[in-house]
């Protein structure tokens, strides 16, 4: 959880109270002076579609700074991509693409164990699946959608993650928020982490049931609140529940850090309460054979009843999957919309698919999968360990590779993105309403695909700038340590110098020096 400072609360709170007051008066005096042009579009009698603080958000806020969002890429999400240069000649109001592209160190992509790029394993056989079954199937699963492919990955993902069978779908979105109706609906109870991802929020809020939540990643509240649900039962008739469903992440995706499974189980198992597991982020990137939390915490699989995650990250496909009792997937097969009515999985997908978890499980005849688990492993916990000796307030655990580094301050949002960006570091900023209003953040995500050399270069960059305002004036101590580092590239340190984001204080330059000397 983040314990945010008095100071820094208070800053940023007038930060964004200067930013709505001016924002106001600029529309008081647009409409003063009759700026305010009606949309050529907009019928006469009807009301403005766009309208309200959404709107006033978006324009007062958001678009100072969208050129941070958005950013078009121009080559495959490897460590390495090609970002699209865009220029805008009405206060960013609108972007234009030019024909220019920066090549940056890619720290934004889920693109975990590296195989969104060309693979020596899987991209002949995505091809060969390409010419054999075409781009889409142009059909649902229950009519002309499935093929022999989906019936595979199918059972191959049922065999990875430890569950009798599971269910394809096209989009890891819908799976959470076409399924959760599906499973539960009036008479039911949802309780829900506080920071489970929007996804689940949305399918718990179509869903039709009650729905309470727990602080976040806290066993101990969850108890309360399953005690006090059960006591109370459904409001007005004070019924028992039909059900009960406890929803939680894997690994929560704007924090980095992994859900206390084994305490989460226990007490839905004292309460029967079924257990939900987002894993979205988790499977294929922790564990030792890449099967998620559950392996990386010594939980077993049968004690979680329904296991959902996607392939859009250790995968580098597309699509997301339900795993869970054979009984309760015939029953999804029949009821679930994403399932009856939408087009299936790309077959080149579903091949991607299965050829990187073949990888992970070497069963491609080499040992790649288990180099790029240790690899993913190793990079994360340098990279965080190394982060929070420079001071940087980062969240999450050891072997997430999932690290949000701290912000706050709605200035330093584009200053932070912009300047990682002018060294050719492409990080990802997020901020209202993606996080709380005060909590914004710059999201690291780690690749097993990076090299130590890259990791390094995006870590410490101490500038000349930088260099006698903070070390010459140490002492003579600690000249080899700037005259070593002065000459280096290395980017992040140096940024949250420049913007001011190192809200801890950082350890002396020795620790530092030792690392590169060991990496070396």
């Amino acid at each position: 959880m983040v314990r945010l400072p008095y100071t820094t609360a208070l800053t940023t709170l007038f930060s964004y109270g200067l930013l709505f007051v001016f924002g106001q008066l600029r529309d008081f005096f647009r409409k003063l002076l009759g700026w305010i042009r009606k949309p050529k579009d907009q019928l006469k009698g009807y009301a403005p579609i766009c309208l309200g603080l959404e709107d006033f958000y978006v324009r007062r806020l958001y678009l100072r700074i969208q050129d941070c969002f958005g950013r078009p890429i121009a080559s495959a999400p490897d460590s390495w991509f090609d970002v699209v240069e865009r220029c805008s000649n009405d206060n960013n109001k609108t972007l234009h693409r030019t024909e220019k592209t920066s090549r940056c160190l890619n720290l934004g992509s889920y693109n975990y164990l590296g195989f969104a790029a060309a693979d020596e394993y899987c991209t002949p056989r995505v091809i060969q699946s390409l010419k054999e079954y075409s781009a889409s199937t142009c059909s649902t699963r229950v009519d002309g959608g499935t093929t022999k492919l989906h019936v595979e990955l199918e059972e191959l993902v049922a065999r990875f993650v430890g569950k009798e069978a599971a269910i394809l779908f096209g989009m890891g979105y819908v799976t959470n928020s076409a399924l959760i109706p599906c499973i539960i609906g009036k008479g039911g109870l949802i309780i829900s982490d506080s920071l489970n991802h929007n996804s689940i929020v949305n399918g718990a809020r179509g869903s039709g049931a009650t729905v309470r939540v727990f602080q976040h990643n806290t066993p101990s509240h969850l108890e309360e609140v399953l005690r006090e649900q059960i006591a109370e039962g459904q409001p007005r008739t004070h019924r028992p529940w039909k059900k009960i469903i406890v929803i939680v992440e894997g690994i929560y995706s704007m924090e980095g850090e992994l859900c206390k499974l084994p305490e989460i189980i226990a007490v839905c198992k004292k309460y029967k309460a079924y257990t939900y597991l987002d894993e979205a982020h988790s499977i294929g990137a922790v564990g030792k054979s890449g099967r998620g939390v559950c392996e990386l915490l010594g939980v077993d699989p049968a004690d979680v009843d329904i296991m959902m995650g996607t392939f859009t990250k250790s995968f580098g496909s597309c699509g997301g999957y339900i795993a869970a009792s054979k009984e309760i997937i015939q029953y999804l097969k029949f009821s679930c919309p994403a399932h009856l009515y939408a087009t299936s999985m790309s077959p080149p997908a579903v091949q991607q698919v299965i050829s990187a978890i073949k990888v992970i499980l070497g069963e491609d005849g080499s040992s790649r999968g288990a180099q790029k688990l240790a690899r993913i492993r190793e990079n994360s916990n340098f990279f965080r360990s190394e982060l929070q000796k420079m001071g940087f307030e980062v969240l999450g655990d050891n072997d997430s590779p999932v690290m949000p580094i701290m912000l706050y301050n709605p200035a330093k949002i584009p200053a932070f993105s912009r300047e990682c960006l002018r060294q050719n570091v492409a990080v990802v900023t997020v901020a209202f309403p993606a996080t709380p209003l005060l909590l914004a953040r710059a999201r690291i995500c780690i690749s097993a695909s990076h090299t130590r050399e890259d990791l390094i270069k995006a870590l410490e960059n101490v500038a000349p700038l930088f260099i006698p305002t903070i070390f010459v004036s140490k002492g003579p101590e600690l000249a080899c340590w700037v005259q070593h580092f002065s000459s280096s590239q290395i980017v992040i340190s140096k940024v949250g110098d420049l913007i001011g984001v190192k809200y801890f204080p950082a350890e002396p330059p020795k620790h530092l020096n030792q690392g590169h000397n060991k990496l070396e």
